[in-house]
């Protein structure tokens, strides 16, 4: 009788022991799924509110006067008014405006890469004193407010006879600090033995450049390259400075003007955002197209695998 009594206590407590890992394990769960909906209702919560501002500036393109004027506001138009978007396309050469700023934006990132490639794999590869107290130089330049820059830098275009033209917005944004540093972050993780097997075969500093280092830090000079090629393409101070040819205006200054110069348009309110909607299209439609590449670039991978 003894034997039977204490078998049965030990599966009595073991399956209260099983009973009580179950639920230990059920509440766990639980508590891991009411976290991961917390976590996605705030990132929803925060997506809304970043979309928000773009869903208000396209609703308000096809209202009329007077709902924009209306209070409360209201976001859906009653009648949606698509013929603003043409209105405000003809009203301005937005035309000419975007071609400008898409064709000096991609120019700049094009001599971003180049430089920064060229400056990453210099202070990373070679070895020459100073080195360190270069690459130290250029960051605190990094420190500098922008408009710091503005006065010697529009006297170096007035002596080179650079002022209003492509060439002075271009060469004036040659280089980006912020690229640098993302760069070298990234060929500092590219295995030593690959570029000593280069060297090996023969290979020069150009070949192992482009051959070696580009491919597998593609993914962040994609990044910075459309963060960058964004920032040049709404960049509105400095071209307002140097650029005074109406043919050579950015799309900041063209959208400017079309707010400011148009006497009519200036409370014209559904014609200023259908415009403001088409300069914001092309850098959407960029992002959508790109954002594979630079998603994995703010990851931080280098296509080298561990």
């Amino acid at each position: 009788m003894s034997d039977k009594s204490s078998q049965e206590i030990s599966l009595d407590e073991s399956q209260r022991g099983e009973t009580i890992t179950k639920n230990a394990g059920t509440r766990a769960r639980y508590k891991e799924k009411i976290r991961v909906l917390l976590v996605n209702i705030f990132m929803a919560l925060m997506s809304l509110l970043m979309v928000f501002p773009f869903l208000w500036m396209f609703t308000s393109a096809l209202k009329t006067h007077d709902e924009i004027r209306a209070f409360p506001p209201t976001i859906i138009p009653e009648s949606p008014q698509w013929s603003n978007f043409w209105e405000a396309w003809t009203s301005a050469p937005f035309n000419l405006y975007i071609f400008n700023s898409f064709f000096t934006a991609t120019a700049i990132v094009i001599l971003h890469v180049v430089t920064t490639a060229l400056f990453v794999y210099a202070i990373t590869q070679l070895r020459f004193r100073f080195r360190n107290l270069l690459f130290g130089i250029v960051m605190a330049t990094y420190m500098l407010p922008v408009p710091v820059t503005y006065v010697p830098s529009y006297i170096i275009l007035s002596w080179l006879g650079w002022l209003d033209s492509y060439q002075g917005i271009i060469f004036s944004n040659a280089v980006s600090v912020f690229a640098i540093f993302l760069a070298r972050q990234s060929f500092l993780q590219v295995p030593n033995e690959l570029v000593d097997a280069a060297k090996v075969d023969g290979a020069s500093h150009w070949t192992i450049l482009w051959k070696i280092f580009f491919p597998l830090t593609r993914p962040i000079f994609i990044t910075f390259g459309l963060i960058n090629f964004v920032l040049m393409y709404n960049n509105y101070l400095w071209p307002l400075l140097i650029i005074r040819s109406r043919r050579l205006y950015l799309i900041t200054i063209g959208l400017r003007q079309f707010f400011i110069e148009q006497g009519a348009y200036g409370v014209n309110w559904p014609l200023i955002m259908a415009a403001s909607t088409l300069v914001v299209m092309p850098l959407l439609i960029l992002f959508f197209i790109t954002q594979k590449w630079f998603v994995k670039g703010v990851g931080g991978s280098t296509g080298v695998k561990g």
